[in-house]
């Protein structure tokens, strides 16, 4: 009896992994196989570089066919970074336990179950202070960079309401930050939104001139969303903190990670942190809030009081195990990183610029290079996605690509609304490979020059016709 019922159990799991098997192509492989699709530096192994042992578990990612028959569908190359980024096999190592066998509440203090998920929320948040030079007790654990600077803008404008009820931002920031302040504002407070130079960075004698004496926080990010925009942290850090009761806040969602932040260093108040944006897990992120001088805001959430009472509800631990495992090791990889994104922006970008003549490169040529953003003159931005269906791009941020307004962003930037309107926003990462940035140059150069072929603006351009001095009538 027993046998036979062994035998039905056995053939059933046999079915179900079968079935299973018929919905999800996925492999369960190792870290190594995760690594091999990556171009890989020939000192990659270098003693105290961290890489992808055999044993890592995660998806296999293969690398995708590109030939163009319809009938067999194939996954396009990623080039959008900036939205989200593929979690790193060895933060899904890291994570793995505390969804299965370490599943313990971090606020439970009585047994071992709590007492071992705290142990892993505490490390996970010295890594996330170390990638930023701040203190550990400063760093509370949020939902990501939205709720973060919510909590950040509304936190410090709404504690200080009964004599501060100014806020400075800039026209670039984030919608969440900028919905934040429009918010504020319908509660009665002053918004001063700055404008930025034509390479979308700020002019400081203008956000000096801006602050006034009930004015309680600058909000400025550290890098766009949308253009790799750079903004000079310490020179702004520095003006905030000649102002007596001005507190320096900064979405750093973009650039924890790739580029190097040092709270103290640039007079950082607070920060806001997303862990997907740095190749750690979705639904979880992190709030720098100085303590010393104490930084005072109002919570936006009530319950528990966890996490200084800023934050309450109970942590994820293995979100947040991830997004410390994601920061350490951004933290020693970063110069490594940094160096081969770049060889690969200017591939990109000089691969383009060779083949395809009225490219405009929208934001700083000095901002972080794994953001590239480029208008195609005489071509509808949304056509050429259309077009590039093996090839995964936005032509702006991910929170509005539902809009057909062209990017405010760009228009902050002096961009026109037909450049606007022909951009595309190139992101590249730790994982995109040289092969994949060529096939991209010989895609979108095909692309633009035959969309180009079928507009009528672009004949006239190329028989010497002003566009600009054309009278446009309307019937």
């Amino acid at each position: 009896m027993l046998a036979r019922v062994s035998r039905t159990v056995a053939r059933r799991a046999n079915v179900t992994r079968t079935l299973c098997g018929s919905r999800r192509s996925f492999v369960q492989p190792s870290g190594a196989d995760r690594a091999s699709v990556v171009d890989v530096p020939s000192t990659y192994q270098e003693e105290n570089h961290f890489a992808p042992s055999p044993d890592m578990l995660g998806f296999k990612l293969e690398a995708p066919q590109r030939d163009s028959s319809a009938t067999e569908q194939v996954r396009p190359i990623y080039l959008d970074l900036q939205a989200t980024t593929p979690v790193d096999p060895r933060v899904l190592d890291a994570m793995l336990p505390y969804f299965t066998d370490q599943y313990g509440n971090p606020h439970s203090r009585t047994h071992a179950y709590g007492w071992e998920a705290e142990k892993a929320v505490e490390v996970a948040r010295k890594n996330v202070a170390d990638i930023i030079g701040a203190d550990t007790k400063d760093i509370v654990f949020t939902s990501g960079a939205t709720e973060t600077n919510n909590m950040a803008i509304k936190g410090v404008a709404r504690f200080h309401k009964e004599k501060k009820r100014h806020v400075i931002t800039t026209q670039t920031e984030h919608k969440c930050v900028l919905d934040s302040c429009r918010k504020l504002s319908e509660e009665g407070f002053d918004i001063t939104y700055l404008p930025v130079q034509k390479n979308g960075v700020i002019d400081l004698a203008e956000l000096e001139a801006a602050i006034r004496p009930d004015t309680s926080l600058i909000s400025i990010m550290a890098v766009n969303n949308e253009t790799g925009v750079i903004q000079p942290l310490k020179e702004i850090g520095a003006i905030a903190r000649k102002h007596r009761g001005v507190y320096f806040h900064t979405d750093a969602a973009q650039a924890v990670g790739k580029i190097p932040l040092d709270v103290n260093e640039m007079n950082i108040d607070l920060m806001s942190i997303s862990g997907h944006k740095l190749y750690g897990p979705k639904g979880v992120g992190a709030a720098y809030v100085r303590r010393r001088p104490r930084v005072r805001l109002e919570p936006i959430l009530s319950g528990g009081g966890q996490e200084r009472g800023l934050r309450s509800g109970t942590l994820p631990t293995a979100l947040v195990v991830g997004l410390g495992e994601a920061a350490r090791i951004a933290q020693k990889e970063m110069a490594r990183d940094h160096a081969r994104i770049k060889l690969l922006s200017d591939r990109l970008i000089q691969g383009i610029n060779a083949e395809v003549e009225q490219v405009v490169r929208n934001g700083d040529e000095n901002g972080y290079p794994g953001c590239v953003n480029l208008s195609f003159s005489y071509v509808e931005g949304e056509s050429l996605l259309m077009a590039l269906k093996e090839i995964a791009l936005s032509s702006g941020s991910a929170c509005t690509s539902a809009s057909l307004e062209p990017s405010y962003v760009l228009r902050a930037l002096g961009a026109a609304e037909d450049m606007a309107h022909s951009s595309l926003r190139f992101g590249i990462g730790r994982f995109t490979t040289e092969a994949e940035i060529d096939f991209v140059v010989k895609r979108i150069v095909a692309t633009v020059h035959r969309l180009r072929e079928m507009s009528p603006l672009w004949e006239m351009v190329q028989e010497g016709i002003d566009i600009n001095s054309i009278n446009w009538s309307q019937h």
